[in-house]
């Protein structure tokens, strides 16, 4: 993702993990898209209606194809990932919520 040009900050590298609602917090706070695997966001964000700043869930990728659906993600749907979408990327379907 760096090399395609984004800055990055990635919560595997804290020293601790605060927990999903503390992330898409900070995410919200540094006004960062929030990249997962993990459908908890999501939920936090719908069922929840939790503010972020988008949210873009990978589904059933390999771990060499995650880098490719993100980045495919991020150039077709930035504006409505920029406006707080939720964009959920699996093979041969993209679904996004406002």
């Amino acid at each position: 993702m760096e090399a395609a040009g984004h800055d990055v900050r990635w919560v595997g590298a804290w020293p601790e993990d605060p927990g999903d609602a503390s992330i898409l917090e900070q995410a919200l706070a540094d006004e960062r898209i929030l990249i997962t695997l993990d459908k908890d966001f999501g939920e936090l964000a719908v069922l929840h209606q939790r503010p972020h700043a988008g949210i873009v869930r990978l589904v059933n990728w390999s771990i060499n194809r995650q880098a490719q659906a993100c980045l495919y993600a991020l150039d077709r749907y930035s504006e409505e990932l920029q406006q707080g979408a939720l964009v959920t990327v699996e093979p041969g379907r993209i679904r996004f919520r406002r």
